[in-house]
């Protein structure tokens, strides 16, 4: 969709401006899968508050480069989907802008300099789910398997990043003071998928087949918390998807002030297993590469 506005809601009630400035979640996530590198870069709008953070992750050393900072409100914007966003905390600045048929996308701290450019000439169609979530509402617009190009400073060392894979994660609602999910997404050429167990329920459960997009039901996931680098298993209760992960590295936070605070660990790994659409097609995989997630907020 261009755009999304909150304010005409009518059910289960009419936001107010409590909803609209403090419980009003943004965020615009863009990850690069490469066969020597992961990156995930993210700004968050938090209305209060905002956040953003970028890491690299090296998978021959399985060394992680990473940065997350907090600022000011208005210290990080989401645009439209698809559309700009940005960040300005200290040590760190993040541009995605759109720039005709592409995503430019720019990070610059001390230890990552990104410069990537996503060819939304090949990106599949875009997954547009709004649902209730467990405040209000909530939209989000998935995609990925994105033609990328760029050039990454991770450390000391610079890396290629020519024909690897990005997807988009944009998502904009009224979330409850206490949010939970777990989540996963991995993406390549002709194939991807997101799955979320949490907040929205199934509603975002997606894969993406030959470029089109396919509804999924609900997933369980299976983890240890307190290991999350011990490997996950991701699976329906019908069977239709069947997948083990097996983390390599770990980028994570976790902060309590109190009345705030957030709990947040994505693994980096690959994927092995199956995911089927009735009546559509089944697809094995084998090491694809791409990010689990557990997280939980009080925002």
């Amino acid at each position: 969709m261009p755009s999304v506005d909150w304010h005409p809601l009518r059910l289960p009630r009419r936001p107010g401006w409590f909803d609209l400035h403090l419980r009003h979640k943004r965020w615009q996530y863009i990850a690069l899968a490469h066969p020597d590198v992961f990156v995930g870069i993210a700004t968050v709008d938090l209305g209060w508050a905002a956040h953003g953070f970028a890491y690299a992750f090296l998978r021959g050393p399985r060394q992680l480069l990473s940065i997350a900072r907090d600022g000011l409100p208005g210290a990080a914007s989401v645009g439209d989907p698809l559309a700009n966003a940005n960040a300005r905390l200290p040590g760190l600045r993040i541009d995605m802008r759109l720039a005709g048929d592409a995503i430019n996308v720019a990070v610059r701290s001390r230890d990552i300099e990104l410069d990537a450019s996503l060819d939304l000439r090949t990106m599949p169609a875009p997954a547009c789910i709004v649902a209730p979530a467990n405040l209000l509402a909530h939209c989000t617009h998935k995609t990925g398997a994105i033609a990328a190009t760029g050039e990454l400073r991770a450390g000391t060392r610079k890396l290629d990043l020519d024909g690897c894979h990005a997807s988009i994660d944009h998502s904009d609602g009224l979330l409850a003071h206490k949010t939970r999910w777990n989540w996963a997404s991995a993406h390549t050429d002709g194939l991807g998928f997101n799955l979320q167990a949490g907040y929205m329920g199934d509603a975002e459960n997606v894969v993406w087949l030959g470029g089109m997009p396919y509804k999924l039901g609900p997933v369980e996931f299976d983890y240890r918390a307190a290991d999350p680098l011990a490997p996950w298993r991701i699976h329906s209760s019908c069977g239709n998807t069947r997948l083990s992960f097996q983390p390599e590295g770990l980028h994570r936070g976790n902060k309590n002030f109190g009345i705030v605070a957030s709990r947040f660990v994505q693994a980096i790994g690959c994927f092995s297993g199956h995911i089927g659409v009735p009546g559509v097609a089944r697809v094995d995989l084998s090491g694809l590469l791409g990010v689990t997630e557990d997280h939980a907020s009080r925002w």
